[in-house]
């Protein structure tokens, strides 16, 4: 066989090969290349999405970094979101995927009951966790009132309104139950019956034969759910705007944070500054924020698991 032929069959393989991988190339380079290289050209330019934009060099990095209030407390906010929040939800995803694998009768029933709320649409639980959550007229603070416990005043005090928004996060834990109960269904009885004929108690079983066998699982939902949260939008945007008095008719403006900035997320800052400032470049500088954020804790848990696995191996 010659030379010619030799590079012209590897020429139609490589075409084939690049024909066959054309949806993915084509739907990669029109929703991720391409809006990622335009967010970092308009992060260097003045646009306010009317007139042409003009480049103007780090002045929206400068002006996000150093003169714009509402970034660090965003900052703060979200990644207090996505260590709380994301751990709450993997806890109380396992633990109640762990409870319902255990019951013998009505299983059906109780997975029912744990993952209906999370078909709640966001906007209506939202706004149920805000009357439930009312310090005046609410019925979880009725009940505390009545136990002697001190109510505190949720979305309406800084200290308590993220805490109040895990807790909202946590009630609609019903997907993560969902992927725990698979997993755990998946793990082999024979490592179980083999741990408890050397004596192993249900924390060691649970440590040394649960735990390896889910633990991609475990890190599928800590990746997703912190994707998740560093693009957590509407239910703090909600919370706030009705714990303050406003429910959003035409023409009130509403500065996102409320109370005290302490339900201010990096996404609202998107849109504060995109579609309510009209200053793209700073918008598209959060936005580029939010994107290292998450490639950063992404690449970190997945170092850590590499480790882990080279470890154990």
């Amino acid at each position: 066989m010659t030379t010619y032929t030799l590079r012209a069959k590897r020429r139609r393989a490589a075409l084939r090969t690049a024909a066959f991988m054309s949806p993915w190339l084509i739907g990669f380079g029109v929703f991720f290349a391409y809006p990622l290289i335009s967010t970092v050209y308009f992060s260097f330019t003045h646009y306010d999405g009317f007139a042409d934009p003009t480049f103007n060099g780090f002045k929206n990095w400068s002006y996000v970094f150093n003169d714009y209030p509402l970034f660090w407390p965003a900052l703060r906010n979200t990644l207090w979101l996505v260590v709380v929040m994301v751990a709450c939800r993997v806890v109380f995803g396992l633990g109640i995927g762990l409870l319902i694998t255990k019951i013998k009768t009505g299983t059906g029933v109780f997975r029912t009951l744990f993952y209906l709320p999370y078909l709640a649409p966001p906007v209506a639980a939202t706004l149920s966790f805000v009357f439930l959550l009312n310090p005046g007229t609410g019925p979880v603070n009725s009940v505390l009132s009545d136990l002697g416990i001190p109510a505190p005043d949720w979305f309406t005090d800084p200290a308590w309104s993220k805490p109040a928004l895990t807790m909202l996060a946590v009630w609609g834990v019903g997907d993560l139950m969902v992927i725990f109960m698979a997993a755990l269904l998946d793990v082999p009885k024979e490592q179980y019956e083999a741990a408890e004929l050397d004596g192993a108690s249900s924390w060691q079983r649970f440590r040394f034969v649960t735990l390896p066998n889910i633990s991609p699982i475990v890190m599928f939902a800590v990746v997703t759910g912190i994707i998740q949260t560093m693009q957590y939008y509407t239910q703090p945007l909600v919370a706030g705007k009705v714990a303050s008095g406003i429910i959003g008719s035409s023409g009130q403006q509403f500065e996102p944070g409320y109370p005290d900035k302490s339900t201010l997320t990096l996404p609202q800052l998107v849109y504060n500054l995109g579609f309510q400032r009209f200053d793209y470049g700073s918008a598209c500088v959060v936005a580029l924020v939010l994107f290292a954020l998450s490639m950063a804790f992404t690449a970190l848990l997945m170092r850590r698991r590499g480790g882990l696995i080279q470890a154990g191996d």
